[in-house]
C-alpha cells in the first residue's frame, strides 16, 4: 500500500499493512530535524515518513506569522514573542473586538478565497499527492477564533449574557472555514481539518447545553457542507482536553476523524473500546511527558500499545497529542518513527492469527 491507500483504509475501518503515522513540529524541533538528517525536502514529515501532509489557512496561520517581536495579522489580533528555556513562541497582545459590541458592524473577516494562501496545498498536491493523504486545515474555526477577537474572558460572558451577540459573531468568523474548507476540496483535499479547543485537561469549558446551543448546529453545517461538496471527504475535527462530553452529538452530525487524544487529558484506549468503528482516531501519543522525558524504552512501549489497541480493527492514526515540543530530544522522535515505519510484521501476525 502506498501512504493514501493505507490511511484511507484506516479510516474505512479495515486494518492497513501498518497503522498510519502523521507527526508535526514547533520551528525550533523542525530546524534541528533538518540539520541534523541533512533534509531539505519541501515537507519535512515526508522525509521522517508521514503518511499525510498538511496545508494550512486562517488563523492557524497567525502563530508565527512575522519575525517581528510585536506584530499583527490579518485578523487585526496583535501577537507578541514570549521564551522559555526552549524555545520562542507567540501570545496573543491585542483583541480587536474588545470592548464595544458596535465595533462588529464594521469587522471584516480576511477573504477565505483569496487564491495565493492555497499555494502551499497546491505544491504539496503536486508533490505528494500520488501517495500522500492530502489534508486540508482550517483550525481555530469558531470558538477559538471568537475569541481571539474578543478576549476569552469576554467572550465566555457574551455566550452567557449576550446571546445575540455572540451568535452573530460566530456567524460572521465561521464563513472562513466554511468556504477555505470547500477551497480545499475543490482544490483534491482528502480530509478536512477542523478545531476549536472546548475542553481542558479536567473537563469541557463549557456545559454541554452551551456547547449544543452555539455549536453543534454550526458544526452540523461545516461537515454537511464539506459532504455535500464531496461524500467521500473526511471531516477531522481537534480538541486539545477531554472532550468526550460532545463525541456522541459530533457523531451524530457527521464527524469521522477525532484529534489529538491528549493521553493525559482523555484516555485513548477507551475512547477506542468505546467508539469502536464509529469514531477514528488520530493522535494519542503524550507530547508533554512521555516524548520530552520517557526513556526510548517508555517510547518504544507505548507506541506498539498503541498500534496494537487503537490500530485494531483500523481506525486509528498514530500521532503525537501535538506539534513535537522544543524541550523534546531528537533520539525520542527518532524511537517514535522507528516503531511506527517497522510494524508490518505486527499486522501481519495479528492477521494471521485471525
Amino acid at each position: 500500500m502506498n501512504s493514501k491507500e493505507r490511511i484511507r483504509t484506516s479510516l474505512s475501518f479495515e486494518e492497513p499493512d501498518r497503522t498510519g503515522v502523521f507527526a508535526s513540529y514547533v520551528p525550533e524541533i523542525e530546524a534541528a530535524l533538518r540539520e541534523a538528517g541533512g533534509i531539505d525536502e519541501y515537507d519535512l514529515g515526508v522525509a521522517l515518513g508521514n503518511d499525510m501532509v498538511k496545508s494550512c489557512v486562517g488563523l492557524e496561520m497567525s502563530f508565527y506569522a512575522k519575525d517581528e517581536p510585536e506584530y499583527t495579522d490579518d485578523w487585526g489580533i496583535g501577537w507578541k514573542y514570549a521564551k522559555n528555556d526552549f524555545a520562542a513562541f507567540t501570545e496573543i497582545a491585542h483583541h480587536p473586538l474588545a470592548g464595544d459590541h458596535s465595533k462588529l458592524d464594521s469587522f471584516e473577516i480576511p477573504d477565505p478565497l483569496e487564491d495565493s494562501q492555497y499555494d502551499d496545498f497546491r505544491t504539496k498536491k503536486r508533490l505528494y499527492g500520488d501517495d500522500k493523504w492530502l489534508i486540508g486545515s482550517c483550525q481555530i474555526s469558531i470558538f477559538e477564533a471568537c475569541w481571539y477577537l474578543r478576549g476569552l474572558a469576554q467572550f465566555m460572558m457574551d455566550m452567557a449574557l449576550e446571546p445575540d451577540y455572540a451568535g452573530a459573531l460566530m456567524d460572521k468568523v465561521m464563513q472562513f472555514p466554511l468556504n477555505a474548507a470547500q477551497k480545499f476540496i475543490e482544490l483534491g483535499a482528502d480530509m478536512v481539518w477542523f478545531g476549536d479547543d472546548v475542553s481542558m485537561q479536567t473537563g469541557m469549558m463549557m456545559s454541554i447545553d452551551m456547547w449544543r446551543q452555539y455549536f453543534k448546529e454550526r458544526y452540523a453545517r461545516l461537515f454537511s457542507t464539506c459532504k455535500q461538496a464531496n461524500p467521500n471527504i473526511k471531516i477531522a475535527y481537534h480538541s486539545c482536553g477531554n472532550c468526550r462530553e460532545i463525541l456522541d452529538d459530533m457523531i451524530e452530525i457527521g464527524l469521522d476523524v477525532l484529534n489529538p487524544l491528549q493521553p493525559m487529558a482523555i484516555d485513548p484506549f477507551e475512547i477506542k473500546k468505546r467508539y469502536g468503528s464509529r469514531l477514528a482516531l488520530f493522535g494519542g501519543v503524550c507530547v508533554q511527558q512521555l516524548m520530552p522525558y520517557g526513556s526510548a524504552d517508555d517510547i518504544r512501549n507505548m507506541v506498539q500499545r498503541l498500534i496494537r489497541e487503537c490500530g485494531r480493527g483500523g481506525g486509528y492514526i498514530l500521532a503525537p497529542a501535538h506539534h513535537i515540543q522544543a524541550d523534546t530530544p531528537l533520539e525520542s522522535i527518532r524511537v517514535l518513527y522507528d516503531v511506527a515505519l517497522n510494524q508490518p510484521a505486527v499486522n501481519v501476525a495479528r492477521r494471521r492469527a485471525h
